[in-house]
C-alpha cells in the first residue's frame, strides 16, 4: 500500500469512525466501519489485510475524542452526512419500528416468558426492554409467564421467580399479568385429551433413537393409528404417573412427510422421574414440552404479538400444527437474532455462571465480571441506560453487537449531574501504584468544587496533614512540578511536594499536569472492578456517604458505594461502573 492509498483509507475510516460515532453516541467499532468503508470503496478490497492496521488508529483517535469533538470534526469534514444524521435524529422519535398489523387488533398483548432456571444474564435483558417499550409505544399490554415445565434439564431455581420480576421492575416496567406454567398443568392436560378427542395426538412408546430414524425416512410411527380411547387410557395412564421417564410420550399428529424432519409428530408430553422444586408442582411427572405449553398459552392469555430469537422458527411452524387442530389464529411474530457482548471473559450462558459460582470463580451473580443483571445494577447501572441501549439494537433478524460503552454513555447522561466528585488514589500496578510524600510550605488543605459544574454545591474540604498520596505514574521526576487538584502546584524535590504558589496558568498554558491526591492517613477503599479488585486510599469525605450513593473518583470513574465502616479490611466498599 503506497502513501496516497494510505492517506484516502485513513481519511474515508475517519469519516466513518466519527459518521458511526456520531450515529451511535457511543465508540466506534472497527468491525462496525470495515464492511461500509470496503463497500464504498471497492479498490481498497485487495488490501483487505492491511486495512485493519491502518484505520485502527484512526479510530482509536476518534474514540478519544468527546460527543461535542466528533460532532465539530464531522462537521469539517463531511457537513452532509451530519445533516443527514441530524435529520433522522429528528424525525426518530420513536425508539423501535411498528410492529406489524398492529390496526387489525384492539389491544397489542405480548408476552415475556423466562425460564426461570436462574437469574438474568444481561442478553435477557433484551426482551423486556423492548417489550415493554412496545407496550408503553401502543398502550399495550404485557403478561410475564415463567416457562418452568421442565423440572430435570432447565431445572427451576426457586430464587430466581422473584430475581426475575425484580429485573424487570429494575429496567422500568410492571407486568400487566404475572402467571407460573407449572400452577396450569391440569389446564395443559384438558387442552391435550380434547386434541385427543380431534384426533390430533397419539401415545408412542417407541425407542426414540427408532422413532428418530423413522422420522428421518418419513415413515409412521405404528402407534400412530391407535384408536382414540386407547390413546386416552395411555395418557391418562402418563397423567397418574404409571410410566417411566423416557417410557412413553404423547405426540401431535402433523404431516409425517413434512420437508423439514424437526415438524414431523413432535412430542408434546413426556414423563419426567425428577420432581419439580416448588411444592405445588412436585406431584406431577407428566409434563408438556415448551413448544405445547407455550403455545396453548399465547392463545389462553390472547397474545398479539410474540418476539422470539431466530433459532425458535421452528417452534411456530410445529405450533401452527396445534392452531390448526382448534381453529385458532396463530399471533404475529418477529424473529430476531442474538445479542454478543464482547467485553467479558464468563459467557452469558445461565449454566457457564452458575458453574463458576459454584466453583469459586465468581462471588455470585452480582460480580462485576458477571455478564449480568445483577452486576450492572451493584455497579450503580441503571435499568433506564440497558433499556435506552438495547432498544437501539432494533429488532433485526441478525446478530448484533452491544457495546458496553453504549450503556455506560447512557447511564453517564443520567448521572453525572448528580454524581459529587472525590479523589481515590489507587494502589493498583497499571497506575504505579500508591507514593506518600510529605507536602512542606502549602495550604493546610485543599478545596476542590465537589461537582466542577455545579459551583453552588461548594467546595469539599481535603487536609494534607503534611503527607499525601499519589498514584506512581503522576509522580513527576525531581525537580518538576506538578498540580495537586483543588490545592495547587507543587515541585516534586526529594522526597517531598514543595508548595510553589504558581497561579492557575501553569496548568492552562500546559506546562504542568493536574493529578488527584488523598490525604495519607485517609480511608482505605476497596473498588471492585471488571478486571478484579483494586485497593486505594481516599479523601475522608467518602466515609459520609451511603450504600447506593454514587461518586465519581476524578480521573478513575463512577462507582456506587456498597458498604461504609461494614469491614475490618477496608473503610469504603464501592463498585466501578464506568469510565
Amino acid at each position: 500500500m503506497d502513501d496516497d492509498l494510505r492517506a484516502r483509507v485513513e481519511d474515508a475510516a475517519e469519516k466513518a469512525a466519527l459518521t458511526n460515532a456520531v450515529k451511535h453516541d457511543s465508540e466506534a467499532q472497527v468491525g462496525a466501519i470495515m464492511g461500509p468503508l470496503m463497500g464504498e470503496h471497492p479498490d481498497f478490497r485487495e488490501y483487505g489485510d492491511e486495512i485493519p492496521g491502518v484505520i485502527s488508529p484512526v479510530i482509536e483517535r476518534v474514540n478519544g475524542m468527546d460527543a461535542d469533538e466528533r460532532r465539530e470534526r464531522l462537521a469539517e469534514i463531511a457537513p452532509d452526512v451530519l445533516d443527514d444524521l441530524e435529520s433522522e435524529d429528528e424525525e426518530d422519535d420513536q425508539p423501535l419500528p411498528d410492529l406489524p398489523n398492529v390496526s387489525e387488533y384492539d389491544e397489542v398483548r405480548m408476552r415475556l416468558a423466562p425460564n426461570p432456571n436462574g437469574p438474568w444474564h444481561l442478553g435477557s435483558a433484551r426482551m423486556p426492554a423492548v417489550i415493554g417499550t412496545y407496550k408503553e409505544m401502543y398502550d399495550g399490554w404485557m403478561l410475564c409467564r415463567f416457562d418452568d415445565t421442565d423440572p430435570e434439564t432447565k431445572r427451576p431455581d426457586l430464587n430466581a421467580y422473584d430475581e426475575i420480576r425484580d429485573a424487570i421492575d429494575y429496567l422500568g416496567f410492571e407486568p400487566d399479568e404475572v402467571i407460573t406454567a407449572s400452577d396450569r398443568v391440569e389446564t395443559y392436560y384438558e387442552y391435550a385429551s380434547e386434541l385427543i378427542e380431534k384426533g390430533g395426538a397419539y401415545t408412542c412408546s417407541c425407542p426414540q433413537a427408532e422413532f428418530s430414524d423413522m422420522k428421518n425416512s418419513g415413515e409412521a410411527c405404528p402407534h400412530r393409528e391407535k384408536d382414540v380411547e386407547q390413546v386416552h387410557a395411555e395418557f391418562e395412564a402418563m397423567i397418574d404417573g404409571d410410566y417411566e421417564s423416557g417410557e412413553m410420550v404423547l405426540r401431535v399428529k402433523t404431516d409425517i412427510e413434512h420437508k423439514n424432519p424437526a415438524l414431523r409428530d413432535w412430542v408434546a408430553f413426556r414423563m419426567i422421574d425428577t420432581p419439580h422444586p416448588r411444592e405445588e408442582a412436585s406431584d406431577y411427572r407428566c409434563w408438556p414440552m415448551l413448544d405445547f405449553q407455550s403455545g396453548l398459552d399465547d392463545h389462553l392469555t390472547e397474545i398479539t404479538h410474540i418476539i422470539r430469537g431466530i433459532d425458535l422458527q421452528d417452534s411456530a411452524k410445529r405450533q401452527q400444527f396445534l392452531y390448526d387442530y382448534f381453529d385458532w389464529e396463530y399471533p404475529e411474530v418477529l424473529h430476531w437474532g442474538h445479542v454478543q457482548i464482547d467485553a467479558y471473559d464468563v459467557p452469558m450462558s445461565t449454566s457457564t455462571i452458575i458453574e463458576k459460582i459454584e466453583a469459586g470463580e465468581l462471588t455470585g451473580w452480582d460480580d462485576p465480571r458477571a455478564p449480568t443483571i445483577a452486576s450492572l445494577r451493584r455497579r450503580g447501572i441503571r435499568g433506564e441506560a440497558i433499556v435506552e441501549a438495547m432498544t437501539g439494537l432494533g429488532t433485526s433478524t441478525s446478530n448484533v453487537d452491544l457495546a458496553m460503552s453504549a450503556i455506560y454513555a447512557n447511564n453517564r447522561e443520567l448521572i453525572d449531574d448528580d454524581a459529587d466528585r472525590a479523589f481515590l488514589v489507587r494502589d493498583a500496578e497499571e497506575a504505579g501504584g500508591i507514593v506518600e510524600c510529605q507536602v512542606v510550605g502549602g495550604p493546610e488543605t485543599g478545596e476542590p468544587y465537589v461537582h466542577p459544574d455545579h459551583e453552588d454545591r461548594g467546595r469539599r474540604a481535603i487536609p494534607v496533614d503534611d503527607a499525601v498520596v499519589v498514584e506512581g505514574d503522576d509522580l513527576p521526576p525531581h525537580g518538576e512540578r506538578v498540580w495537586l487538584k483543588g490545592y495547587g502546584c507543587v515541585r516534586h524535590t526529594r522526597d517531598a511536594l514543595e508548595y510553589t504558589g504558581d497561579d492557575l496558568d501553569v496548568v492552562t498554558d500546559g506546562d504542568v499536569d493536574v493529578i488527584h491526591w488523598a490525604p495519607a492517613d485517609g480511608p482505605s477503599v476497596r473498588l471492585r472492578t471488571m478486571d478484579g479488585d483494586v485497593s486505594g486510599i481516599a479523601e475522608p469525605g467518602v466515609t459520609d456517604y451511603e450504600a447506593d450513593d454514587v461518586v465519581q473518583f476524578e480521573r478513575v470513574g463512577f462507582a456506587r458505594i456498597d458498604a461504609v465502616g461494614e469491614s475490618e479490611d477496608e473503610d469504603v466498599l464501592a463498585y466501578y461502573a464506568h469510565p
